[in-house]
């Protein structure tokens, strides 16, 4: 069944506030999610529990962080990790990553995916995949980097969800490929021969506006007049505690976690 849609949609015209001094913020393009962005705090928390349920199963470890953006993922994984290598090509946001997050553990690398070659016990992938043209590519690329028993954290939306109703995919222009769960499974286990898939899902705060809405919510903020008012006092007060990962109801997920071992 597909969740309810709530009114949290990417935007594409809102720049980082209160940066540190000599940091250049980053604009929100809808390609990857930013922190200290207000409108885009939804998104941002349902990408960080993901980076926080890592960090607390890598610690002691070498980590690489794929497709880093920001760098707000690597700097979580730092926290309990031995060291993090961040990798992200855009020149623009490698510069702001490299500049904000400062810690002795942390490491950034601008260059591609496909070019990182270092042995790593854990390597991060989240919310890229569907971005990539050769996904089976780049899942042997990451395989190949793990020392033995090493493990793979790689996520990405649960098209079932994502996509609007009578839709096959979503409307985003920087997705190339779009997973249903037994499809990402069957993916991920063409080169892992361990693989586990969660899901991502509301909860708190974000399960009682679902329940809201299936009540009539959406009928009645805007007869009142407090739409905006109303999301301009929820969305920044969205924490990671609002979502919750689950082995169960895949396809009810609104994004995928493969942990891959090897």
């Amino acid at each position: 069944m597909r969740p309810v849609t709530l009114l949290f949609t990417a935007v594409s015209h809102y720049v980082q506030q209160n940066q540190p001094e000599g940091v250049p913020p980053l604009e929100l393009t809808g390609e990857r999610t930013l922190p200290d962005v207000p409108e885009e705090n939804y998104w941002f928390r349902r990408h960080l529990v993901v980076y926080e349920w890592i960090s607390d199963r890598v610690g002691g470890q070498r980590v690489v962080d794929l497709a880093c953006g920001e760098g707000y993922g690597t700097d979580c994984l730092a926290r309990h990790a031995k060291s993090v290598v961040g990798v992200e090509a855009n020149p623009e946001t490698f510069e702001h990553a490299r500049l904000r997050y400062t810690s002795p553990t942390i490491r950034f690398e601008r260059t591609l995916v496909e070019m990182f070659d270092e042995t790593v016990d854990a390597a991060v992938f989240l919310q890229t995949i569907e971005h990539v043209q050769d996904a089976d590519a780049i899942l042997e690329q990451i395989r190949g980097n793990l020392s033995p028993g090493g493990v793979a954290y790689i996520s990405t939306p649960n098209v079932l969800t994502l996509a609007p109703e009578g839709k096959e995919r979503s409307d985003n222009p920087f997705h190339i490929h779009e997973y249903r769960p037994d499809e990402y499974a069957e993916l991920c286990r063409r080169h892992f021969p361990q693989v586990e898939v969660l899901g991502l899902f509301h909860a708190r705060k974000l399960k009682a506006q679902e329940v809201a809405i299936k009540f009539g919510w959406d009928s009645i903020h805007p007869k009142l007049g407090i739409t905006k008012p109303f999301y301009d006092r929820f969305v920044p007060a969205i924490t990671s505690s609002d979502f919750t990962l689950k082995r169960r109801d895949l396809d009810g997920s609104l994004d995928l976690l493969a942990v891959c071992r090897t």
